[in-house]
C-alpha cells in the first residue's frame, strides 16, 4: 500500500498518484507464455510475472478466452498480462481490426487479466496516440506495456515521449534492432531516459549470456520465452504437413536461472 515501508524503502518511493516510481522497483523476470505449462513452470521457477499468447512463431497473437482462463489457473497468483495482437505482420490496424482489440481487451479483463501488452501505430511508423488513449482508458487501473511494435518506429526517443505521455506503465523494447543483443547500446539509453516515467523491459532473443551482459550495464526488467524445442514459423509449406516437434513447453529450470540472473541485478 502506498505510504507504507518496503524492501526498497519508504514513503518517498512513491509518486503522486499512488504507484511506486518505475526505477525504483525490483527489475522483474516476464515469461512469455503459450500453454498452461509454461505459466505454471514461470510459477515454479521464480518469475514474476507472465504474457499470455499463441503463435510465437509469428511474434505472438492474441491467445483465446480459454488459454487466458487456463493461463491465470495454472500461474498460481502470479500477474498474467495478455498480448491483444489480432493478426501477424505490421502493427497499422482497421477500424475492424481495432474494434477487436478493444473487445479481446473487456473479454480479458473480465477473465481476470491483470494486463494488457498491445501496440499500434500509424502509417508513418509513430506510436498512434489516439487508439493507444483509447485502449488506456479502456483498460481503467490494469497496466498497458507497449510491446516490440515501438522498435519499428522512426524515431525512438520521439515514440519514447509519445509512449508516456499516451500513460502506457511499461514498455518492451529490443532497442530498434530485431534482438537484445544488436539493441544492447541503446536499451541503457533509453532506460535513462524514461528514468522514473516508465518501466522499461528487454525482449528479443535473449539466453543467459546476454541477460547477465545486459546487467552489467543497465538494470531493466527481462522478457523471454525459455522456449526449447522447435517453433514452427510460416513458410510456404502447408504447415499441417510440418512433422518436426513442435513445442510450447519450457523448464523450470530454465526459468530459475533467469531468475538468479536478474536477482543479480538487484545487487549491483
Amino acid at each position: 500500500m502506498p505510504g507504507e515501508p518496503n524492501h526498497y524503502g519508504g514513503a518517498s518511493d512513491f509518486m503522486s498518484d499512488g504507484r511506486r516510481h518505475p526505477n525504483l522497483v525490483v527489475p522483474q523476470l516476464e515469461i512469455c507464455a503459450e500453454t498452461p505449462q509454461a505459466c505454471l513452470a514461470a510459477y515454479e521457477g521464480g518469475a514474476d510475472r507472465i504474457e499470455i499468447c499463441t503463435a510465437l512463431g509469428l511474434g505472438g497473437v492474441t491467445p483465446s478466452h480459454g488459454l487466458i482462463s487456463a493461463a491465470i489457473a495454472a500461474a498460481n497468483g502470479l500477474p498474467v498480462y495478455v498480448l491483444l495482437r489480432p493478426r501477424a505482420g505490421n502493427f497499422v490496424y482497421s477500424d475492424a481490426e481495432f474494434k477487436l482489440i478493444c473487445d479481446d481487451l473487456e473479454q480479458a479483463a473480465n477473465l481476470g487479466a491483470s494486463g494488457f501488452v498491445t501496440g499500434i501505430l500509424t502509417a508513418e511508423r509513430t506510436v498512434d496516440e489516439s487508439r493507444m488513449r483509447r485502449l488506456i482508458k479502456l483498460a481503467g487501473a490494469k497496466e498497458v506495456t507497449f510491446h516490440r511494435a515501438f522498435d519499428q518506429t522512426h524515431n525512438l526517443e520521439d515514440a519514447l515521449e509519445q509512449i508516456i505521455a499516451v500513460g502506457c506503465r511499461r514498455l518492451l523494447t529490443s532497442g530498434g534492432k530485431p534482438t537484445v543483443q544488436a539493441g544492447l547500446d541503446t536499451i541503457p539509453e533509453l532506460a535513462q531516459r524514461a528514468r522514473d516515467r516508465l518501466r522499461i523491459a528487454a525482449g528479443g532473443g535473449l539466453t543467459p549470456v546476454i541477460a547477465a551482459e545486459l546487467g552489467r550495464i543497465t538494470s531493466v526488467d527481462l522478457h523471454v520465452s525459455l522456449q526449447r524445442g522447435g517453433r514452427l514459423r510460416a513458410s510456404r509449406h502447408d504447415p499441417l504437413w510440418d512433422n518436426r516437434n513442435v513445442t510450447a513447453e519450457i523448464s523450470v529450470e530454465d526459468v530459475r536461472k533467469m531468475a538468479t540472473i536478474i536477482a543479480g541485478y538487484q545487487a549491483r
